[in-house]
């Protein structure tokens, strides 16, 4: 099928130096030469964002000479990548590199004297490695005779709340992308956008969260009515379980927009939980593609889910690092006012509930939350709370999760979930089915998810589809 207009999209480890991106510029480059317009979006090189957000956090701790040594170290990075990509020591491209660092050491150096990191120094500091990439990218292309011109996301028209951290995009922003991309595209010149950032209404940067580079790419796709988006991966596509636990977890071929957006908010770390959304309202189909495989067609991700009814699961997924949280009080819970305040302290903390279950005598109410936040949340719980409530954590919790949107309406899907974990002497701790009926999720010990994972992944005979394309 012919396209006109492509956005594509880079993950850190197809940026990871010079060689990657001189790869993903390759990418690129075969379908621009093809008259296709194309619009890339890069993520920071691979390690960087962890490496900002430890710098910053030792600014804050006052270990100002560990940041700076930080700060040298990836200066160097990106210096020996540009130069790999063909800068000279006195061009453009190092001279904002140059730049770039010496407003980060600023930054950072900022956040030492306060000894405070707000969640707007956080993202300024964070979006450094995206706003540092792009120029790599943008050489990298020029290198392969594309005419290629970089800009950050707020300059690429995305703007955005002030929810610093996990910012969505304003609706003025697909008209001002549409504005400001077009123009280049118009003139014959490829965009190179930095991706998980934009700015909000007074200019600040802002970051749309952890994976916010697919959500970039998205919001860029629906601006510019583009053909698809790619994700260009280091996977063959979306998987039918991390690889790493089932050695015969295959390609899952189509899914639908749903099934992705639950696949990547019960931890397959496929996408940004909120990407497909803006493509959504446009029908717009997503490709997550393999950089290693450029032949390969991944997987699509598009409107309708493939009506498979041998296989009505598609993928099983898990999230680890889980704590339960048990409120009990006899009595007490039975008055919805006390539910709802309940909901209400979790919800002021702005923390996620992965799974909640209620039992039906109303006496206690179990909550699943990264253990990460367990910590905030037995707080905003006993701080928010009136009455006799005990409030325990459970740690050492995963959630497994099977999806696929045509377990609606089939019988006996969760019978055979149950039965192959009964059958390894998995113990289930909560269950919880969405009323959308694409997934099925349960809590069970930590240290049983991977036993559970191979063996609920053979029950629904997910590694037997056939992988050859369709």
């Amino acid at each position: 099928m012919a396209h006109s207009l492509l956005v594509m999209k880079f993950g850190g480890t197809n940026m990871q130096g010079a060689a990657a991106i001189r790869h993903s510029a390759s990418l690129a480059a075969r379908s621009t030469r093809g008259g296709v317009r194309v619009v890339v979006v890069v993520s920071a090189m691979a390690g960087v964002t962890n490496g900002l957000l430890r710098l910053a956090e030792a600014a804050q701790g006052g270990d100002i000479a560990s940041a700076n040594d930080e700060i040298a170290a990836m200066r160097t990075r990106h210096f020996t990548a540009a130069q790999d990509l063909g800068a000279a020591p006195d061009s453009a491209a190092v001279r904002e590199i140059r730049e770039l660092h010496e407003t980060l050491r600023q930054a950072v150096y900022g956040v030492y004297l306060l000894r405070e990191l707000t969640p707007r120094s956080r993202d300024l500091i964070v979006a450094f490695g995206e706003r540092l990439s792009a120029p790599l990218m943008a050489l990298a292309l020029s290198g392969q005779g594309i005419q290629a011109h970089h800009l950050t996301g707020g300059q690429a028209g995305i703007m955005t709340d002030a929810h610093f951290g996990n910012a969505r995009p304003l609706p003025g922003s697909y008209e001002r992308t549409r504005d400001r991309l077009g123009g280049l595209l118009d003139a014959g010149i490829t965009p190179v956008v930095a991706g998980f950032m934009g700015e909000n209404e007074e200019g600040a940067i802002t970051t749309l969260g952890r994976g916010g580079t697919d959500f970039s790419a998205t919001i860029i796709g629906k601006a510019l009515h583009a053909d698809e988006v790619w994700a260009w991966k280091d996977v063959d596509g979306v998987m039918s379980a991390d690889p790493r636990v089932v050695p015969d977890a295959r390609n899952i071929e189509r899914l639908s927009y749903g099934e992705v957006m639950e696949l990547a908010y019960f931890g397959a770390k496929v996408l940004h939980p909120l990407a497909v959304t803006p493509l959504q309202e446009s029908g717009i189909p997503l490709r997550v593609k393999s950089a290693a495989d450029p032949d390969f067609p991944g997987t699509l991700v598009g409107a309708e889910p493939d009506g498979d009814a041998a296989h009505p699961v598609k993928a099983v997924t898990a999230i680890r690092g889980v704590s339960l949280i048990n409120v009990t009080g006899a009595g007490v819970l039975g008055v919805p006012e006390v539910v709802a305040s309940l909901f209400a302290a979790i919800a002021r903390e702005n923390i996620t509930l992965l799974m909640v279950s209620q039992s039906s005598s109303m006496s206690n109410v179990s909550l699943a939350v990264q253990s990460a936040d367990a910590r905030r949340t037995l707080a905003a719980l006993r701080g928010g709370m009136t009455g006799e409530l005990k409030v325990e954590e459970q740690p050492g919790v995963a959630v497994l999760a099977i999806v696929g949107a045509g377990m609606r309406g089939q019988k006996g899907v969760a019978a055979r979930l149950f039965s192959a974990l009964a059958s390894e002497d998995v113990n289930i701790l909560m269950i919880s089915q969405g009323s959308s009926e694409l997934n099925i999720s349960v809590a069970i010990d930590a240290a049983e998810v991977d036993t559970a994972t191979r063996a609920v992944h053979a029950a629904f005979g997910l590694g037997e589809r056939a992988g050859a394309p369709a």
